[in-house]
């Protein structure tokens, strides 16, 4: 017996097809083809020499007086040729050269050595000049001084002695150096970089 088929049958066995075809193929509810998930993003490394460009502006815009006065200072710390031993050849003066290394600071850039000078003048007249003139008397007036002129607390630490008289040591915010003070006639402020130990205050100890 020979079987025709009929123009409807045509149509339903192409629709069987087309709906075998489709078979396994997931279809999300905007009726597209789900591709491959995305691979999770990775976070930069932060670069360091961005952070401490990012601070050094950050530091400009508290002090724009200081900014101004070392702008264009280099900064890169000067090169220097290398030496086997920079310990003195004197046996005295080199034992007394080891047994207080811990006392050694590290070296500014002169950029980071204007800053720190630029603060050192603008803190010593606020203390009145080296003679010290109307300078504070307490460390509490102290630590006022020097948080209105926008060094905060957290950067500065006020010494005063049994017998009265004051001292600071501070971080320049944001960008560092050190600056130290000693408000005993003559006063005495000057800027310096962090001890290889660590910190803007000397270290105790040695051996």
């Amino acid at each position: 017996m020979t079987s025709r088929r009929t123009p409807a049958g045509a149509v339903l066995l192409a629709a069987g097809l087309l709906v075998l075809t489709a078979c396994g193929t997931e279809v999300p509810g905007n009726g597209k083809a789900a591709g491959p998930s995305p691979l999770p993003s990775l976070s930069p490394t932060p670069d360091p020499a961005a952070r401490a460009a990012a601070a050094v502006a950050r530091h400009d815009r508290l002090f724009p007086e200081v900014a101004a006065a070392c702008a264009g200072k280099p900064t890169a710390v000067p090169s220097r040729p290398a030496t086997p031993d920079d310990l003195p050849t004197d046996p005295e003066a080199r034992k007394y050269a080891e047994n207080h290394g811990y006392k050694q600071q590290g070296t500014l850039t002169p950029a980071a050595q204007c800053r720190g000078d630029a603060h050192a003048a603008r803190i010593r007249a606020a203390l009145g000049g080296s003679d010290g003139k109307g300078a504070p008397r307490t460390a509490q007036e102290l630590s006022a001084l020097l948080a209105g002129m926008g060094y905060a607390a957290q950067t500065v630490d006020v010494y005063a002695s049994s017998a009265g008289s004051l001292s600071f040591v501070l971080s320049v915010p944001e960008s560092g150096p050190c600056v130290t003070g000693r408000l005993t006639p003559p006063v005495s402020v000057q800027a310096h970089a962090v001890y290889v130990e660590g910190g803007c205050a000397e270290p105790r100890g040695g051996h």
